[in-house]
C-alpha cells in the first residue's frame, strides 16, 4: 500500500529563522531619552487626530508579521509529493555498433516499399529498438576504418537515436575495424559489475582496417562477460571464404558467426528490414533479465504560491506606507 499524496518542507529548518525581525528589532532598537513633560491644553484634539493613524500602524505590524511568516513558508520550499510510481528496470548494459565502411552504401535493402542502402535500413529498424530500450542503458559505436564512442552508456534514449540517425557512411573512415569496434565496447564496459553486458555488432562483416584483430578483441570480450550478437547486413559473398575474415563485399558470415558463438552470442543474417527487426524482437527474448522495481515519488514545487503573496503583501505594506503612515 502506497503512501497518500502529501505536502513536505524540502528546507524545513528555515522555520527557525521566524524569530530573526523581533531580535533584530530589539538589537538595534535607539536608547530612550527620558525628559520632563509638557502639558498643552488640546492634548485631547491631537490624541483624537492620531489615533487613527496608530490603528493603521498596527493593522501595517499584522501584515507585516503575515507576510514574514508567509515568506518564510516559501523559504521552506513546500512540494507536493504524490504517490510511489513503479519504474521497471531491465539492468541491462547495452552498446550498438554500426558500421560506416563504404560498403554499407550497397542499395540491397528495402524500407517501405522504395530500395535504400544498407546504413538507411539499420537507421530505420535500429531507431524502433533504441526506443523500446526502456530501464536499459544504452551505448553507440560508429565504426570505420577506426572505431568512435559516439555515446556513452545513457538512459537517455532520444540521444541515442539522434546520434544514430546522424550518421553518415564515410565519416569514420571507407574501411572495416570490426576488431577496434569490439576492443572499444569492452573498454566502455569492463567496469560495469553486476550487469548483464551486450554488444550489438552491425555489419557487411568484413574486416579489412584497424589495429586490433577480431581475434584478440573476441578474447578480451569473454574476459568481462561480454556477449556479442552479430548481426550481418546484406547479401552473403557468393565466393568461399578463407581465413578469419576476408576482404570480399558481401557478408562474411562464418568470421560473424565466429565472434558470436565465442562470446556466448548469437550471429544474424539481415537480407531485408522484416528479418533486421525479428531480428531485435528475438535479442529481446535472449536478454530477458529479472526485472527490480524502483520506485519514485513524484513531486511539484510549490514555492512560487507563497512566495507570489508574500511579494503581493510587502506592496501593499510599501503603498500603505506612502499613502497614510510616512
Amino acid at each position: 500500500m502506497g503512501k497518500i499524496d502529501m505536502i513536505h518542507f524540502q528546507w524545513w529548518w528555515m522555520i527557525f529563522a521566524l524569530p530573526l525581525p523581533v531580535i533584530v528589532f530589539y538589537s538595534l532598537k535607539p536608547r530612550t531619552i527620558s525628559f520632563a513633560g509638557i502639558k498643552v491644553p488640546f492634548y485631547d484634539v491631537v490624541a483624537n487626530a492620531t489615533a487613527g493613524q496608530h490603528r493603521i500602524q498596527r493593522s501595517a505590524l499584522a501584515l507585516s508579521t503575515i507576510a514574514w511568516i508567509i515568506l518564510l513558508l516559501a523559504c521552506m520550499r513546500p512540494q507536493w509529493v504524490g504517490e510511489p510510481v513503479s519504474l521497471p528496470l531491465s539492468g541491462r548494459d547495452l552498446m550498438l555498433a554500426v558500421d560506416l565502411s563504404d560498403s554499407m552504401n550497397e542499395r540491397d535493402m528495402q524500407v517501405g516499399g522504395r530500395r535504400v542502402n544498407r546504413l538507411q535500413a539499420v537507421q530505420t529498424i535500429a531507431g524502433d529498438f533504441i526506443q523500446q530500450r526502456q530501464g536499459d542503458r544504452l551505448g553507440l559505436i560508429l565504426f570505420g576504418s577506426q572505431a568512435y564512442l559516439q555515446s556513452p552508456l545513457t538512459l537517455d534514449r532520444r540521444t541515442v537515436h539522434t546520434l544514430l540517425n546522424e550518421a553518415v557512411i564515410g565519416m569514420a573512415g571507407p574501411r572495416t575495424a570490426i576488431g577496434n569496434a569490439i576492443a572499444l565496447a569492452v573498454k566502455r564496459l569492463k567496469n560495469r559489475q553486476g550487469q548483464d553486458k551486450v554488444l550489438i555488432l552491425l555489419t557487411d562483416g568484413e574486416n579489412t582496417a584497424g589495429n586490433i584483430s577480431p581475434e584478440q578483441a573476441v578474447q578480451a570480450a569473454k574476459t568481462i562477460g561480454l556477449k556479442v550478437y552479430t548481426i550481418g547486413i546484406g547479401a552473403t559473398s557468393s565466393s568461399a571464404i578463407s581465413g578469419f575474415f576476408s576482404s570480399r563485399s558481401g557478408v562474411d558470415e562464418r568470421s560473424l558467426q565466429q565472434i558470436a558463438n565465442a562470446t556466448g552470442g548469437r550471429y544474424f543474417q539481415a537480407r531485408d528490414t522484416r528479418e533486421l527487426a525479428d531480428i531485435y524482437s528475438l535479442i529481446d527474448q535472449l536478454e530477458t533479465v529479472e526485472e527490480e522495481i524502483h520506485s519514485l515519488r513524484p513531486f511539484k514545487e510549490l514555492y512560487f504560491w507563497p512566495g507570489s503573496l508574500a511579494l503581493l503583501l510587502w506592496c501593499l505594506l510599501f503603498w500603505m506606507r506612502r499613502r497614510w503612515i510616512a
